[in-house]
Parts: C-alpha cells; sequence; structure tokens
C-alpha cells in the first residue's frame, strides 16, 4: 500500500473537519462527526455526509492521484443509482476561491472530489439491528426481496465467468498472502491448508461456475453486501456503499454477491435469519422465473460452501490488517480475534456434511412450515437446509403468486402427484450439490413416505421423517386464522384430509397441539438421537 496525500488533500481534509466541529459544538444544524477506513474518510455534518477517497493505492484500488479519486466519486454515484437513490446525491469538487475559500461551488481551483450524501441514522443499519436480538421474519423477507431485486437490475455479463473464475483463483492466492502476513493470527499450517483445499475446491466447482456464467449467473452486482453495507430507509432495507473502484471485483455470480450477507449472519448468530434469507431469495426466484424454478439454482449449491468460505476470509484478513494500526489498544484485541473467528468460520464452511432429507408431514394446519423454518438452521451445512414446500411448487408451477388461489384442478390427486414428482427432482439436485433438504409436504399416503426416503437412499443421503399431529379443532383453527401464505387450505380442505387414510405411519409423532416452540423442541429432540 502506498499512501501519497498531497498538501492538498491534507487542506481539503482539514476544511471538513473543520466543519464536523462546528456541527458538533452547535453552531451548525445537526451534530458532527468523522469516520476513518482503510480508503474512505466520511464526513458527517448536520443532514448531509461526505465521503472523501484517500490518497492510497491497494493491490485492489487506487486513489493515489486527485483523477483518480474523481473518476471513482463520479463512479460510485453511477453504481449506487439503482440500489439508494435516496442516499446518494452527487460527486462534487471542493475549489478554493480567489480569496483562499474552500466551497463546494463556484469555478476556482480544484483541492479535492467527495461524494455527497444524505445521511441516515446509523443506529438502522443492519449490523446495529443485529445486535439488538433475533431478526423479524418481516425483515428477512425483505432482505431476500431487496437482493433480488439488486441483482434483477444488475447487468448480465454472459462472457465474464473466465473472469469471475480468475478473480476468485487471484483471491485465493492474495488470501494466502495476507494470512502469511499475521502467522500470529493465522497458524501457517491451518493457513496453507486451507489455501491448498480452497485451490482443490475451485478446480473442481470451475465447469460449473463457467456454466453459470454463461446461463447468465454472473452479472455487475453491488459486490459487498454485507451487514453494514445495509440500513433501513422508512423500514425497508437498502444496499448502499457498492464497489465502484473495481467492475472486475463486482462482476460475481448473484449468489456469491448473496453469500457475503448470509455468511455475515451467520457470523452475527443470526442463523435462523441467514437460513430464512438463503430461502426466501431462492423461493422468490421460482416464483419469478418462467415456468418456475430456475434448473440452475439447486446445482449451485453446490458453490456455496466455497463461497462463503472465500467471504469469510476476506473479513479475516481485512480485520488482520486494520489491527496493525491498534498498537497498545483494546480495539487491536478485538480486531485480531474477529480475525480469527472469521478464519475458523471459513474453515467450517469447507468442511464436508453428509447431504440429509427431513421430510416433514401432517394435515393442514399442523404446522409443517413453521416447523420447517425453524428447523432448517439445525440442517447441513450453513446456512441450513433448503426448504422445498410443496405449496410454493405449485403456485410456481402455475405461474401465480404466492398468495393466489390456485384452483380446483391443481388439487386433484394426479395434479398434486406432479408437482410431488417435480419436487423429487428438485430434490435429487439439491442432494446432489451436498446440501440438506427439508421436504414440507402433507404426505397423506403410504406411497409418498416411501417415495421420500427412496429418494434420500438413492442420493446417497440421511433421512428423517416427521408427522405432526394436532386435534381437528386446533387444526380447523388454525388454517382459518392464516393470511399472507402458500398454503390454499380452509376448514372444508381439513375436514376431507381427516377422511382420509394415511396407512401405517412409521415416522416418529410430535405432538404440534401445543404451539411451534413445544413442536420445534421435539423436533430437536429426534434429530439430535439421529445425528
Amino acid at each position: 500500500m502506498t499512501d501519497s496525500q498531497t498538501p492538498l488533500q491534507h487542506e481539503a481534509l482539514a476544511h471538513f473537519d473543520h466543519l464536523a466541529r462546528e456541527a458538533a459544538t452547535g453552531s451548525s444544524s445537526g451534530t458532527g462527526h468523522r469516520i476513518d477506513t482503510h480508503a474512505n474518510v466520511v464526513f458527517l455534518i448536520g443532514p448531509l455526509a461526505y465521503k472523501m477517497k484517500r490518497a492510497v493505492r491497494f493491490p485492489f484500488l487506487d486513489y493515489s492521484t486527485l483523477a483518480l479519486r474523481e473518476a471513482a466519486c463520479k463512479a460510485e454515484i453511477t453504481c449506487n443509482r439503482h440500489n439508494a437513490p435516496q442516499i446518494y446525491r452527487r460527486a462534487v469538487a471542493l475549489r478554493r476561491d480567489a480569496d483562499g475559500t474552500l466551497s463546494l461551488e463556484g469555478d476556482g481551483e480544484i483541492v479535492e472530489w467527495v461524494v455527497e450524501m444524505n445521511r441516515f441514522d446509523t443506529s438502522a443499519q443492519l449490523d446495529r439491528i443485529a445486535e439488538q436480538g433475533p431478526l423479524a421474519p418481516e425483515l428477512c423477507e425483505r432482505l431476500a426481496r431487496m437482493m433480488l431485486e439488486a441483482h434483477e437490475q444488475a447487468p448480465v455479463h454472459r462472457d465474464a465467468g473466465p473472469g469471475f473464475l480468475e478473480e476468485l483463483r487471484s483471491y485465493i492466492s492474495q488470501n494466502a498472502q495476507a494470512f502469511s502476513e499475521f502467522p500470529a493470527l493465522f497458524a501457517p499450517p491451518a493457513a496453507q491448508a486451507l489455501t491448498e483445499t480452497a485451490d482443490a475446491r475451485l478446480t473442481e466447482l470451475a465447469p460449473l461456475l463457467l456454466r453459470r456464467g454463461e446461463a447468465g449467473h454472473v452479472r455487475l452486482c453491488h459486490g459487498d453486501a454485507h451487514a453494514r453495507n445495509i440500513v433501513l430507509l422508512d423500514g425497508k432495507p437498502v444496499l448502499f456503499d457498492a464497489i465502484e473502484f473495481s467492475p472486475a471485483i463486482a462482476t460475481t455470480d448473484w449468489l456469491y454477491d448473496l453469500a457475503f450477507l448470509l455468511m455475515d449472519l451467520w457470523d452475527r448468530d443470526q442463523k435462523p435469519a441467514a437460513n430464512r434469507v438463503f430461502n426466501r431469495y431462492l423461493d422468490l426466484r421460482t416464483l419469478t422465473a418462467p415456468g418456475g424454478a430456475d434448473q440452475g439454482d439447486e446445482d449451485a449449491l453446490r458453490l456455496l460452501p466455497f463461497y462463503l468460505m472465500m467471504r469469510a476470509c476476506i473479513r479475516a484478513k481485512i480485520a488482520a490488517a486494520a489491527s496493525l494500526n491498534q498498537e497498545g489498544t483494546a480495539e487491536k484485541t478485538s480486531l485480531e480475534a474477529e480475525a480469527r473467528g472469521y478464519f475458523a468460520l471459513a474453515q467450517a464452511f469447507l468442511g464436508k456434511a453428509p447431504a440429509r432429507l427431513v421430510a416433514i408431514g401432517g394435515l393442514s394446519g399442523s404446522g409443517k412450515s413453521t416447523l420447517a423454518r425453524a428447523l432448517a438452521c439445525d440442517v447441513g451445512p450453513a446456512p441450513g437446509a433448503r426448504i422445498l414446500r410443496t405449496d410454493v411448487e405449485r403456485k410456481a408451477h402455475l405461474g401465480l403468486r404466492e398468495t393466489d388461489k390456485a384452483p380446483a384442478e391443481a388439487y386433484t390427486a394426479e395434479a398434486a402427484q406432479a408437482i410431488y414428482d417435480k419436487l423429487d427432482q428438485r430434490i435429487r439436485r439439491v442432494l446432489g450439490a451436498g446440501h440438506a433438504v427439508i421436504f414440507d409436504a402433507v404426505f397423506a399416503r403410504d406411497a409418498q413416505r416411501r417415495d421420500a426416503r427412496d429418494l434420500a437412499t438413492g442420493a446417497g443421503a440421511s433421512f428423517l421423517g416427521l408427522w405432526l399431529d394436532a386435534p381437528a379443532d386446533v387444526l380447523k383453527a388454525r388454517v382459518t386464522a392464516r393470511t399472507g401464505d402458500a398454503s390454499d387450505a380452509d376448514a372444508d380442505v381439513v375436514a376431507f384430509q381427516l377422511t382420509l387414510d394415511t396407512g401405517t405411519l412409521e415416522w416418529p409423532r410430535l405432538d404440534a397441539s401445543h404451539g411451534p416452540e413445544a413442536t420445534l423442541a421435539q423436533a430437536r429432540q429426534v434429530l439430535g438421537t439421529l445425528s
């Protein structure tokens, strides 16, 4: 790294420092504050924020000249225009007038360039919210929709697969170099083993990664979608601070872009939230893809452990580098612990876990979907099991929105079996990718339950079936009260299901009449005995 700060940039920093101090003492509206990072300085002044690029050069960015900083400021506005128009205002020059006064107006000598933004409440950033307790399901839903909308708007680069592959190879090399510079944080034998495993895994995954590029899954994404770069504005999560300094870094598989948020939530002990965002994102893709599911999504799960590992490695080396300038401080100790934690997380992501299929059956209203969502983060590798549900698949197959009511003919025995068959194909691909699945369906027939077990056996995966029991009045009350769900079941459907001959139930039966927490405890107990 080089730091080529000129007297002009020092003058610009002093100017904004002065404005921030004035704001902090009350001579301007609001409060003032300065935030320093390795590549930027941000000044919070009244209702606005000004981001100035440091005159630095790293292997991955170069802000060492005024012209480069001008280009970076303008690129930042362009890169964030779609995701956060309510934050980003303009790239503007700081100028010196003839009398020596510095201002953001006029036509004097340009001293520096800055990004002007609307200031927001930092307590509304996702990392701060995550510190307060489990993220609400509604927020997880909004996060999934936010990421999907960002990826749908992102420019597709069908010829970028080879470039993205080479970028990943270079990241592994850069990570190895960074780890070697901090042997006290990253034990050399462990660092070497991680590098070698990552290299081998990328070579194994390269053909799949290149196919995803050809299919349009490599796009100019946000590139840095972790929790600190998401803020709630009017209750809606907004992505900001996209990577503007390197289109090569930001041009990624959308799953790699999503993996940063999933990794960050997993690391912050928001595992249920990570799983919910993961599943809702893929469900929404299924519901919006022409003809239903995108066939590539299940196969892509083979890439996810590698992508999560790479994101954790990036955070590990950044934390280690940040600790260098904190000698003798509590912050240094904290950053070093953070670096070790991310490194351990990276190792865990690359660990092999056997594929597993958990089938959850029961009549409508028994709480299958509620249990599936609560249990999923406990099943399989991070970020937990992929939940596949007949109700969602049916709507995707018909081209309906999730809460649209399906016609009666969608529920004939033949139509229902077609949905089971379609899900069987998807489950085979997920299990074949080494991931875990929770299969959420009624499973009222012996044959359907046998098929689920045979499906797992054929894929070399372990199997567990769970059957949820609840009294008729409980089932009917639940489906009557349910809103905003993919299921069309009502009290009449429950009454019909109660007449069905479910055959011989060999799956463990759980009493689901006492609420979701009690059902989850029973399921975890059964799951624990089989682990």
